[in-house]
């Protein structure tokens, strides 16, 4: 009897002195270990339900209620409080139909008085599975506390790199920028003023080298921080396709559906930057491990749901794919969207993988710049094509 090695604490809803004697002689007859109190009416139960127990036996026939209004009760009270204590019906009249209610309802266990020989096990099988079943919930609870801390530190670690990549989109734009620019007008000066041929193609040289820099570093911003999305998700997606198209060769269509119609989309904070870097990073998985020839996205607005479908006709991807303990680009995916409340749902065959996204859309909607983290003051990088 390890698990009752200390007095298990017993509450017997019994009208019959005799018979609760009776049922008290059984357990020490068997070694079980009780602190055992009698009680008779509902008002007795309903106080002692205040105080902690391991078990409760009840008689059925009880005066003013019955062992199933007990057993009710008791699981309302567990329900207020969230501990569950094992409840067995002993009673010398019960029919069949009486006791397979009683188990549908919660009772752990039904005894006739008449047979109390496995009252001592059924008790002790009772707390054990009572414990058992705590021990689980409680495991359970730390399980998705865990989960949730683990979510909400994936979702700000996730909100603080797009805040980072913002700050240094920024930064390359106020200062790299700038001074490139600079340094291109000062360039172009000394070609313009420049009386030796050999300076002046020295010069123009150097110009050629500057807007290469400018060009990278437009680049660079832009994938630090989508100013695209100024202009709208639909032109966003369109502007990306048609890069990823002509940067890989493989042929990329976009599909606006009737979002295309409803341009500009009233989405909300978040939602834009969610669906474009989902499908810049559908699109980097395809050029990099697809082999396909062909990539079709779809962005509509189907219900109040947003969705966004980018699908191949590449290799596919296998369970062993999935399985990889390092793709931290699928499961980014998902911590993505979920900090809008979204999700991802990703299917594949022997030839093609289908990417969804789907976004609930809230009825207070604000304008869909609010979803770029970038500072609405930032100066326009077409300040960095002066010449």
């Amino acid at each position: 009897m390890n698990s009752t090695a200390n007095a298990a604490r017993l509450l017997h809803l019994e009208d019959s002195e005799p018979d609760h004697a009776l049922a008290m002689a059984h357990l020490q007859r068997s070694g079980l270990r009780v602190q055992a109190r009698r009680i008779e009416t509902r008002q007795e139960f309903e106080a002692a339900l205040a105080e902690p127990w391991d078990v409760v036996l009840s008689d059925y026939h009880l005066p003013g209620f019955t062992g199933l209004d007990a057993l009710q009760m008791l699981r309302g009270h567990a329900a207020a409080d969230g501990r569950r204590v094992p409840f067995i019906l002993v009673s010398g009249q019960i029919g069949e139909d009486t006791a397979v209610e009683a188990m549908r309802n919660g009772a752990s266990d039904y005894l006739l008085k008449n047979n109390l020989a496995r009252l001592a096990p059924a008790i002790e099988h009772a707390i054990d599975a009572a414990r058992t079943q705590r021990a689980r919930a409680a495991a359970d609870r730390d399980l998705q506390a865990s989960r949730q801390r683990l979510r909400e530190l994936a979702q700000h670690l996730q909100t603080s790199i797009d805040t980072e990549r913002a700050a240094i989109a920024r930064e390359i734009h106020d200062d790299v920028g700038g001074s490139l620019t600079a340094l291109k007008f000062e360039l172009d000066w000394i070609r313009r003023r420049a009386a030796q041929p050999e300076v002046q193609q020295r010069a123009l040289a150097a110009l050629e080298t500057v807007t290469h820099a400018i060009e990278a570093s437009q680049r660079i911003m832009q994938n630090l921080r989508p100013a695209i999305l100024e202009q709208g998700l639909v032109a966003a997606l369109q502007w990306m396709a048609s890069r990823f198209e002509k940067r890989t060769g493989i042929v990329c269509e976009f599909r606006g559906g009737d979002a295309a119609q409803r341009e500009p989309l009233a989405l909300p904070p978040g939602v834009p930057l969610v669906a474009y870097r989902s499908a810049q990073e559908a699109l980097t998985n395809v050029s990099k491990h697809a082999q396909a020839t062909r990539v079709v996205v779809d962005l509509s607005l189907t219900g109040g749901v947003l969705s966004l479908e980018i699908s191949d006709n590449g290799r596919g991807l296998g369970p062993a794919d999935l399985a990889k303990a390092r793709s931290f680009g699928i499961r980014g995916l998902h911590e993505r969207a979920s900090t809008v409340g979204g999700w991802v749902d990703l299917s594949s065959s022997g030839a093609g993988t289908t990417l969804i996204l789907s976004v609930p859309l809230q009825a207070e909607a604000s304008g869909e710049n609010a979803g770029d983290p970038q500072d609405p003051d930032d100066a326009e990088t077409s300040a960095w094509t002066a010449l």
